[in-house]
């Protein structure tokens, strides 16, 4: 019996996807930089969709995206402070009724707009 180990596939053990990330980037003046975004608890995390589908259900499908490994994406994030990396990451916000989200009548558990439901 012969077994083969491939470096893009993690053991089960293994909290990484196997394979690169769907990673969503902003436009620079000459180059693409990685979207940072922050937990529910305000951490920075980098984070990166198993799917194409699934960066597009949770942020658009105008927002462009470039494939990484979670290696590189973590080398990528780490020295500006994003020690996290969260894959398949649900974004939440307050519901959009016009009225402020802070202030009288506002919901103290909601939220702050843009923030990461889940970090794995």
């Amino acid at each position: 019996m012969c077994l083969f180990r491939y470096d893009d596939d993690p053991e089960p053990e293994e909290p990484d996807p196997a394979g690169p990330l769907f990673v969503p980037v902003r436009p620079g003046h000459a180059r693409l930089g990685v979207r940072l975004f922050r937990t529910p608890l305000g951490a920075r995390t980098a984070v990166g969709f198993t799917s194409a589908e699934r960066l597009a259900a949770t942020l658009g499908a105008e927002q462009p995206w470039i494939r990484l490994s979670v290696a590189v994406l973590r080398s990528l994030a780490e020295p500006v402070g994003a020690s996290l990396v969260t894959v398949d990451p649900t974004l939440t916000a307050p519901a959009a009724t016009g009225a402020p989200a802070s202030g009288p009548g506002a919901d103290p558990g909601t939220q702050r707009p843009g923030s990461l439901a889940r970090t794995v």
